[in-house]
C-alpha cells in the first residue's frame, strides 16, 4: 500500500470498466496518486465522493442516468474539498462549459499521455487547472457566447432591474437597495429573481461578476 499520508486521493468515474481498469493499472505505479475509489456512474460517484472526500475526482461525462455535469455539481455540494478534472473522448463536447459552471477545475482528453494524465490530478491537487488546448479554444468560443447571449439579455431589462443589478455589483444587500430606490424589500426580491432568471445566472455573485467584466459598474462608480 501507498504511504497514505503523502499520497494524493483519486476516485475515478467512468462508466467503462476498461477504462477505469486502464488507468488504474498505471496509477498503481505511481507512488504519490493513489485510487481509493471506483464509480460506474454519477450517483455512485456522489455517494462515493460524500464518503470518501478524495483529493481530486477523475470524472466521464457522457454516462447513462446522471451525466458528468450533474455529478461534478453534486460532488462539489457534498465534498467541497475534492478538485474535478473531467476526462472525456471529444473536445467539440457541448457539455464542456457547463462542466466548468459545475465546478470542473480541469479537462483534459482520453488520449492525454499517461505521465501528462498523472500531473494534471498532480495539478488538481495543488488548486491549479490543465485545459487541453483544443478544449481551451471550445471553451473560450463559449464563454464569449455566453456573455453576448447575457448582454443581450441585459438590454432587455427594465430600467429599475438595470439599477437593482448595478448595486447588487456594489455589494448593496436586498435592504440596502430598498432603502437606496425607496422600494420595498419585498419588491427589490422580485428584481433580483427576474434579473437571475433573465440574465441565466445562479445567484447573486454571477450578477456582480457580469457587471464588473462587462463595465456596467466601473472602478470610480463604487
Amino acid at each position: 500500500m501507498k504511504n497514505q499520508v503523502e499520497a494524493i486521493t483519486l476516485l475515478i468515474v467512468d462508466d467503462h470498466h476498461i477504462v477505469r481498469d486502464g488507468i488504474c493499472a498505471y496509477l498503481d505505479t505511481v507512488e504519490d496518486i493513489e485510487v481509493i475509489g471506483q464509480a460506474e456512474s454519477g450517483s455512485a460517484a456522489v455517494e462515493l465522493a460524500e464518503h470518501l472526500a478524495p483529493d481530486v475526482v477523475l470524472m466521464d461525462l457522457i454516462m447513462p442516468g446522471m451525466d458528468g455535469v450533474e455529478a461534478t455539481w453534486r460532488v462539489r455540494q457534498v465534498s467541497p474539498r475534492s478538485k474535478v478534472v473531467i476526462l472525456t473522448s471529444f473536445h467539440e463536447d457541448t457539455n464542456i462549459f457547463p462542466a466548468i459552471k459545475a465546478g470542473a477545475l480541469s479537462y483534459v482528453l482520453k488520449n492525454i499521455d499517461p505521465e501528462e494524465l498523472a500531473d494534471t490530478i498532480r495539478a488538481a491537487a495543488r488548486g491549479e487547472a490543465v485545459l487541453d488546448p483544443k478544449v481551451a479554444a471550445r471553451l473560450m468560443h463559449e464563454y464569449r457566447e455566453d456573455i453576448h447571449e447575457s448582454m443581450q439579455a441585459y438590454m432587455q431589462l427594465t430600467k429599475r432591474e438595470q439599477e437593482v443589478l448595478e448595486l447588487i455589483a456594489r455589494g448593496l444587500s436586498n435592504a440596502q437597495i430598498a432603502e437606496q430606490l425607496v422600494i420595498s424589500e419585498k419588491t427589490v426580491k422580485s428584481h433580483v429573481s427576474n434579473i437571475l432568471s433573465k440574465l441565466h445566472f445562479a445567484d447573486r455573485t454571477q450578477v456582480a461578476v457580469f457587471a464588473w467584466k462587462e463595465g456596467i459598474v466601473k472602478k470610480e462608480d463604487k
